[in-house]
């Protein structure tokens, strides 16, 4: 069985005590251009959506309006384990200043909110978003190994809770290759509790229990207990006998939707050989239209003619020399025309 006694800093956490601690409070706008020290993003971010934006605050409003935490860059070297420090925000909506969730990559969310927090889990294909493929991924959190959060700076909002943005202290992202799940807490003596960070080798489903499947919902969901604790006992990580996740906390009033996006395409290789294929198809089709319903209006003038080898020169260069003949015009390529006439012939 595990641990019933609980280490210092855990029960801190639990009674609430980081909750009342909190040094700073921001809006959006009114956030410093860096909120820590180390900070390789920014939290000034502006409105609209930038695909190369370095914005690291994310927002879990709604299920078409929420944000995950992800690598700046594309490539191999960008595993979570590597970029945690310095993953910038993706969103599904524009006007935050960050970069936009393409079309397509979330291929299933389930939001849900309950009295303490808002909890988004779900599928996808996230190597859109620069994780490589294959990655297990990890966990973000405001806390990390140094306090300063990972990622660095990283701040995260809500409407959520009152209709207006206002900023989460406690929250917990964990992204991977094809999966994720974001719960962010309303300030309250439980929420650390609630967004605990200390499970980071534990992922999505043990963490936050929830749907995991394809397809899209919004619901009303009771709020389960403190990350952890499980029948009135604590798990610590890496204790020898891990429980079994526990099962989602009851939902209700549940609202499916078809799909979420915002229009923006995923501009990959493949896109890009299908555009390239059909500008050739698209030539390839003019080029049959000329050769079969075009002729007249496809060969300009003589020269053109003289080095098409088809029939449809003959007409052309007959046509012009009798021009040439009518108008009584003196034309130095007589004998050419005379050659190439008598060559398609």
């Amino acid at each position: 069985m595990f641990s019933t006694v609980l280490p210092l800093a855990f029960l801190l956490a639990n009674v609430g005590v980081n909750a009342q601690t909190y040094t700073a409070t921001y809006l959006p706008s009114n956030a410093p251009a860096q909120t820590e020290q180390g900070q390789a993003g920014t939290n000034q971010c502006g409105t609209g959506s930038n695909q190369t934006s370095n914005c690291q605050n994310a927002y879990i409003n709604s299920l078409d309006d929420f944000c995950i935490f992800a690598p700046p860059e594309p490539g191999a070297a960008s595993v979570i384990g590597n970029t945690e420090q310095i993953e910038v925000a993706w969103c599904l909506k524009s006007g935050y200043g960050t970069r936009l969730i393409p079309d397509g990559t979330i291929t299933g969310a389930h939001f849900v909110k309950t009295p303490d927090y808002v909890q988004v889990t779900g599928v996808g294909d996230l190597t859109k978003v620069n994780i490589p493929a294959g990655d297990a991924g990890g966990e973000l959190d405001p806390h990390g190994a140094t306090g300063n959060g990972n990622p660095i700076g990283g701040l995260v909002f809500s409407s959520a809770f009152t209709g207006q943005a206002e900023q989460l202290h406690e929250w917990t992202n964990f992204v991977a290759a094809d999966q994720f799940c974001f719960r962010g807490c309303q300030d309250a003596p439980q929420a650390p509790g609630l967004c605990n960070h200390i499970y980071d080798e534990m992922g999505c489903a043990w963490n936050m229990p929830g749907n995991y499947n394809p397809g899209f919902d919004a619901c009303q969901g009771d709020s389960g207990p403190a990350m952890g604790v499980i029948g009135g006992s604590t798990f610590q990580q890496g204790q020898p006998n891990t429980p079994a996740a526990q099962p989602a906390p009851a939902s209700s009033s549940c609202v499916t939707s078809s799909t979420i996006g915002n229009q923006l395409a995923y501009p990959t290789n493949s896109t890009s050989s299908t555009a390239a294929k059909s500008t050739a198809t698209s030539g390839s089709a003019s080029k049959t239209a000329s050769g079969t319903g075009a002729s007249n209006t496809s060969k300009p003038n003589s020269a053109l003619a003289l080095h098409l080898p088809n029939g449809g020169s003959i007409v052309a260069v007959i046509g012009i020399f009798l021009i040439l003949t009518l108008m009584n015009i003196p034309y130095p390529g007589y004998s050419s025309i005379v050659s190439a006439l008598t060559f398609h012939i």
